[in-house]
């Protein structure tokens, strides 16, 4: 089956807000999810962008703030008030509770859906085992045998290839969409994700 490739970390706002939509727009074309989440921090760091302990304070208002409200509403995909109280915690364990089940065989859009919402909704710690495995029961799956091979260094080694091949492609943030090659950045593109499943861009 043809894929939408998704660049994502379990962790993301901007993945959350469209995450519902994204998988609405991939069952109605018919196309599946191909998963791929890396390591947001790497990346950032790799290409230079300013982490965002060292952004201004008019930037984090606006992009983690405004940003959010605004496309929370449109999407209907309500957040807490402000940044998650752990969002700076180490999402390692997460990103690898999502591969650990993309190489058991296992369908994660619902658990990387609900991963995103407990961290953005509900302010869940992506650090702490005991509430990734609330997570993996509230998807409909038993965690155990994910977060079991979650840090296992085969897991970790695919979060870091996911890592190199977003590198390699030039993917500069979460979330990132790959239609047939043509890339499409943020979740405020999904829009254009969709009309790309139905009519190609043209390319230069």
């Amino acid at each position: 089956m043809a894929e939408i490739e998704y660049f994502y970390s379990g962790h993301s706002a901007f993945a959350y807000l469209g995450s519902a939509r994204l998988m609405e727009i991939a069952k109605a074309s018919g196309r599946r999810i191909a998963h791929r989440p890396f390591d947001l921090r790497r990346l950032v760091s790799e290409i230079d962008v300013v982490p965002l302990a060292r952004r201004s304070k008019a930037h984090v208002d606006y992009y983690f703030g405004r940003e959010i409200m605004r496309w929370s509403e449109y999407r209907n995909a309500p957040t807490c008030s402000d940044l998650p109280t752990h969002h700076h915690h180490d999402p390692a364990m997460a990103n690898g509770m999502l591969i650990a089940g993309l190489q058991q065989g296992l369908d994660i859009d619902r658990l990387a859906h609900v991963m995103l919402e407990r961290h953005w909704r509900h302010d869940g710690d992506l650090a702490d085992r005991d509430t990734l495995a609330e997570i993996g029961r509230a998807a409909g799956l038993d965690p155990e045998p994910l977060l079991a091979r979650a840090l296992a260094p085969d897991v970790q080694q695919v979060y870091q290839a996911n890592t190199d091949e977003a590198l390699r492609r030039s993917v500069f943030g979460s979330p990132t969409y790959f239609v047939d090659g043509d890339m499409f950045y943020g979740q405020d593109r999904l829009e254009m994700v969709e009309r790309a499943l139905k009519q190609p861009f043209a390319t230069r």
